[in-house]
């Protein structure tokens, strides 16, 4: 499940811009024009408020990420070894959002379609383990490390750690586990 809202979380810009691009709300001058009513405002819109839906659903989830790391109990780990792998962001942002968008949004046909590739775009990096690939969270100041990491079971390698510090050898991180080997991360000695 945190797989699935870490995916929506990188799809924050993507709902914002849907609904900047897809909002029609029909604007009359003069003494012939009357109010059309709620109910064709949402007709005319029904993929704008589905999009505005969706960004508040990926608020709330990137909240929840962080209220959770901030509660973190489990010990903490010591990074051996360290590398920076941030372009990863903008490879989901330049290989799927930024083709996403020019979509023709005028027929609900493609509506459909864009939605459907959504959903298999989402289903990929899930099945891969690429959705921390996060193009939302590097806006947020979030970095992207490959580190190998001591914990009390042992060493574990070439682990993924998502943190707004900065990882680098000997750092002390308190984390949650997101997968296996990919975690939220926060450095505590600094």
């Amino acid at each position: 499940m945190n797989k699935l809202k870490l995916y929506l979380v990188s799809l924050i810009l993507l709902f914002l811009f849907l609904i900047i691009i897809t909002i029609d709300i029909p604007i009359c001058w003069g003494a012939t024009c009357s109010f059309i009513g709620f109910y064709e405002i949402f007709i005319l819109n029904w993929f704008s408020i589905f999009s505005f839906l969706l960004l508040v659903v990926s608020v709330y989830f990137w909240f929840q990420f962080r209220y959770r790391l901030k509660g973190s109990t489990k010990i903490p780990f010591k990074v051996v070894k360290s590398e920076n792998i941030s372009f990863e962001h903008l490879t989901f942002l330049a290989t799927y959002i930024i083709p996403l968008i020019s979509f023709n949004f005028s027929s609900d046909k493609f509506k459909l379609i864009f939605t459907l590739l959504l959903i298999v775009i989402g289903v990929m990096y899930i099945k891969t383990n690429m959705f921390y690939a996060n193009p939302s969270l590097a806006l947020m100041g979030y970095s992207i490390y490959k580190v190998d990491a001591e914990f009390r079971s042992g060493i574990k390698q070439d682990i993924i750690v998502l943190s707004l510090n900065k990882i680098k050898e000997d750092s002390v991180v308190t984390y949650i586990e997101l997968d296996d080997n990919i975690y939220f991360g926060k450095v505590v000695n600094e």
